[in-house]
């Protein structure tokens, strides 16, 4: 390698260019390190196995806590307003308790408090509920396909706050044939 010192001219000094070689060389090294990591993680990626299982029906209680987590459309509208066109992922969540009536974060935790102390009052306390726990109250939600996650999250920890042990998902059965 070999440095230049200025020009033809009587005076030297320095070439103040910049060498790219180096950056050259280091730009073709990560290339190649890209080129051969990122189909090595595609590869594993796509040979995950998920555990597939069957689903048990549970036992429906009129005590169990019914919620339907949505997100308004991309025109602002919710499920049961005309002209709804579907859930939007980037639509503001929207939650129905027991599957009708819309609530906010701040009723669904007070809403949901307020039924399951009730319960626990109806039934004897809450050391009677730990003597029979299939007396204990369950959350099913029924989420949208389009509802993000933040909706769902945002739902689960709204009513496990309240004291609800236990939240379930609510699911269409798949179709075995196809």
């Amino acid at each position: 390698m070999a440095i230049s010192t200025g020009g033809a001219g009587g005076e030297e000094r320095p070439m103040s260019d910049i060498n790219t070689t180096p950056l050259v060389d280091v730009m073709l090294v990560l290339l190649i390190i890209f080129l051969i990591a990122v189909p090595v993680a595609i590869q594993q990626i796509q040979k995950l196995k998920i555990p597939i299982m069957e689903s048990i029906e549970s036992k429906d209680k009129v005590e169990n806590l019914l919620l339907t987590v949505s997100t308004s459309d991309e025109g602002g509208r919710s499920a049961g307003d005309p002209g709804f066109t579907g859930a939007s992922r980037g639509g503001e969540c929207r939650v129905y308790f027991n599957n009708i009536t819309p609530v906010t974060s701040d009723e669904l935790r007070d809403m949901a408090f307020k039924r399951l102390d009730q319960i626990v009052k109806r039934e004897g306390g809450a050391e009677a509920l730990r003597a029979n726990p299939e007396k204990v109250p369950q959350v099913h939600i029924r989420g949208d396909v389009n509802a993000p996650w933040r909706c769902i999250a945002g739902a689960i920890y709204n009513v496990q706050i309240s004291g609800y042990p236990t939240v379930g998902f609510i699911t269409n059965k798949v179709d075995p044939n196809g």
